[in-house]
């Protein structure tokens, strides 16, 4: 990969003194070639040779008149190769020199290394300083263009280098006479070069070696978001021929030993075959149309290997889980997989793990990912939604026609709630050899994220946005209602919950809305909420209709926050979630530091301060009312447990700042958090900056073990009323208060809430979960 210095500084004149000198050697050879098919090979074939003079003299004449036509050839290309991959780098330099020209002028600087930073920081300003002030969506914008700049050259940098060794060749003897006629053709005839490749490995099936896996795996990678690699592979071994392969190397009697010596390459080959599969998806063309509804039709066609038989959805699904997927096909492919299992399973007559069993033989092996074996399609279609958002937005907002060969009849299916409270989810052996139906609700629940957030279950914390939509929030209202309605839809689908903790992060902003209003029922937020609205023009990003409307009332609000803190994890993200969140209205609504205020102006912030710990005694109480349930009192477990309820305030370490969002990467992994702000205000930065103890660092083990579990609860629950402050301590010890201020606004309004927490709260909480 090039670096930022080796484009912006690159050297291109002995570049372009070789195009020019190649030029000048093409026309020569134009000459050359000329005179060689004129005169020499035209005078050879009208000569009148006899005997074996005829045979080898005028052979050894066309060969010599042919090897002028490929010199030329290959100096041509050799020419072309050089001038566009000239052009690409200039291009790529021109565009790095005016970044770094403009990037002062928008208060942005660029070092040696391309990282961008402050021209000067926020801290270092002076109070008059009138420059531009950056934000973080124009570092974002800076760094994009910096990337793609650098991508630009480092793209034809690999063409070039590879097209050049090719025209060389291997034979000392002859001229190549590969014709390329630009840098983009030797790219797609390298991309197919290197599918062909592909395929000939893929041939070999589970009786490559491991090497030969390692060479299948290079080329796939190589090649990963190559639309035109990916085609041609996808093309080449066919619709079916991913799923016999795929199924062949989940066969465990044939005698392979990969998947028993090598998963670790099996691993990284799904993954690999995987995304390869997901760009080939995006092509409309007539070939790939076609490949993208033969796969869906072979769903319900038995894959005969030796020993098994898995239907194709079976062996497809795991094919599915990693990489971004064309979206319409994926809800077509969604459609015809539920279809399937409707008449497979007589509406549902049947549970979905009979439907899915395999006739005879020993279970496939399809999925190396970890988590399960890969037998309930169901599992990997998940993932793959949990990995497209727009494709899992439409399917849970949209019916399924159960019968689409009968036009006359209406009978439907709703996704969501199908998979939400409908469908029996088989169990599945997990990773530790155990019968659990949790890789299914752990796969629904990675698609419930990335339909509520707009973003990959599992996107990288960095660079995170708030791209909610009201498509979005139409599933997040779903979700709210269905695991806000009993306990029971969390608590017996094991491994839904950290998903939900992530669901309801993500919406705080609506959550502390709704928790604000009087009543229960009201869809009407409160006059002159604090809590505002979330785009930047100071409307509702969800329509008109939310701009003072509620997308949750605050009855469900209460229901749905703690029966997901009832969990440890949903407990924890949502704890630190409400304290991030808090923090970042205060920014937005309090006075500004070291501006004078008076009485009044802390209205809103005392609101704020108030609900924010509010909702942090709803979440506290509802955990320690299901640890109450779960253990024993006065139980080692039941003290640890209690122990961890204040762990979240670790999650505030490492947190990333984006525009408009906060992403925790601690224990959380790059929960999305909305703030009330495009840019991160002076409390937001002292919270995440400040130091806390939760109550399991408090007290060594054994002398915890040795207090009672009341007694414990007491403190745990007293240290989460003052943690659930820290966002109002955060706030008045920001940049900018004098002593006297700072401790004013301590004691006006941290010690208002902390008189105050829970005294507004009128709703009995969720009864905890009674085990089974």
């Amino acid at each position: 990969m090039l670096k930022f210095d080796q484009v912006l500084h690159a050297h291109l004149g002995s570049l372009k003194e070789a195009i020019t000198g190649w030029s000048e050697t093409v026309t020569k050879l134009e000459k050359a070639k000329e005179k060689a098919e004129t005169g020499l090979q035209g005078k050879a074939e009208k000569a009148d040779w006899k005997g074996e003079n005829a045979g080898v003299t005028q052979a050894f004449v066309r060969k010599t008149a042919k090897e002028f036509g490929d010199a030329l050839t290959e100096a041509s290309s050799i020419r072309n190769i050089l001038r566009d991959a000239e052009t690409e780098f200039q291009a790529a330099k021109t565009e790095l020199e005016r970044l770094v020209a403009e990037a002062p002028g928008k208060g942005i600087r660029i070092d040696q290394d391309g990282v961008v930073s402050y021209l000067i920081h926020p801290d270092r300003r002076s109070k008059d300083y009138d420059g531009p002030k950056p934000e973080q969506a124009d570092f974002e914008a800076m760094r994009s263009a910096i990337k793609a700049a650098i991508t630009r050259a480092d793209d034809a940098d690999d063409v070039a280098s590879r097209a050049l060794r090719t025209l060389v060749g291997g034979d000392k003897n002859n001229f190549s006479g590969t014709n390329y006629d630009s840098l983009k053709t030797a790219s797609k005839a390298q991309d197919a070069e290197d599918a062909h490749a592909a395929y000939e490995l893929y041939k070999k099936g589970d009786e490559a070696t491991p090497e030969e896996i390692d060479k299948l795996n290079a080329l796939f990678k190589a090649n990963q978001k190559d639309p035109y690699f990916a085609e041609k592979f996808a093309l080449e071994v066919g619709p079916k021929g991913s799923m016999e392969y795929w199924a062949d190397m989940g066969d465990p009697s044939d005698g392979s030993r990969l998947g028993v010596d090598h998963r670790d390459k099996l691993k990284e080959l799904q993954t690999n075959w995987s995304m390869t599969l997901a760009t080939a998806t995006h092509s409309t063309s007539p070939e790939m149309e076609q490949w993208k509804a033969d796969v869906i039709k072979a769903g319900t066609e038995p894959i005969q290997t030796r020993g098994t038989s898995p239907y194709g959805f079976q062996v497809m699904s795991n094919l599915l889980r990693v990489g971004d997927y064309d979206d319409k096909f994926l809800k077509d492919y969604g459609n015809g997989l539920v279809v399937a299992e409707r008449k497979m399973t007589h509406d549902g007559a049947l549970p979905p793990g009979r439907a899915w069993q395999q006739m005879g033989g020993q279970p496939s092996h399809l999925n190396w990912l970890g988590g399960d074996l890969g037998k309930d399609p169901m599992i990997g279609f998940m993932e793959g939604l949990g990995h497209n958002p727009k494709a899992s937005t439409e399917f849970f907002n949209s019916d399924i026609d159960l019968t689409p060969e009968n036009s006359k009849d209406n009978k439907k299916l709703d996704p969501f709630d199908y998979f939400s409270k409908d469908r029996q989810w088989p169990e599945e052996l997990n990773d530790k050899g155990n019968m659990t139906k949790e890789p299914g609700y752990n796969a629904l629940g990675h698609a419930l994220e990335s339909a509520t957030t707009g973003h990959p279950y599992d996107a990288e914390a960095e660079g995170l946005k708030d791209v909610r939509t009201k498509e979005n929030a139409e599933v997040m209202q779903k979700v709210l209602e269905r695991y806000g309605s009993d306990p029971k839809y969390m608590h017996e689908q094991p491994g839904i919950d950290d998903s939900l903790g992530k669901m309801g992060a993500a919406y705080i902003d609506e959550l502390n809305r709704s928790l604000e209003t009087d009543s229960d029922t009201t869809m009407e937020e409160k006059t002159n909420s604090p809590f505002g609205n979330n785009d930047d023009k100071g409307k509702s990003r969800f329509g008109p209709e939310f701009d003072t409307g509620l997308l949750f009332n605050r009855g469900d609000t209460v229901n749905f926050m703690g029966i997901v803190s009832q969990s440890e994890s949903g407990h924890a993200t949502l704890s630190a979630a409400e304290t991030l969140y808090t923090t970042s209205v205060l920014d937005q609504v309090g006075p500004k530091p070291g501006t004078p205020f008076d009485e009044r102006d802390l209205t809103d912030a005392r609101t704020t301060l108030r609900i924010g710990s509010e909702a942090q005694g709803i979440m506290d109480e509802s955990r320690m009312a299901q640890i109450d349930k779960d253990y024993e009192k006065d139980s080692e477990e039941h003290k640890k447990a209690v122990g961890r309820t204040t762990e979240w305030v670790k999650f505030g370490v490492g947190a990333v700042a984006a525009g408009g969002v906060v992403a925790l990467t601690g224990g959380a992994g790059g929960v999305l958090v909305p703030l009330a702000a495009e840019t991160v205000g002076g409390a937001v930065t002292t919270f995440i900056g400040m130091e806390a103890d939760d109550i399991g660092e408090k007290y060594e083990k054994d002398e915890m073990l040795k207090k009672k579990s009341d007694d414990l609860k007491d403190e745990a629950l007293a240290m989460g009323k003052e943690n659930s402050l820290r966002p109002g301590i955060a706030y008045a010890n920001a940049p900018g208060w004098s002593e006297k201020d700072r401790n004013y606004l301590d004691e006006t309004l941290v010690d208002y809430v902390r008189d105050a927490r829970l005294h507004a709260r009128d709703n009995s909480l969720p009864d905890p979960y009674e085990k089974k």
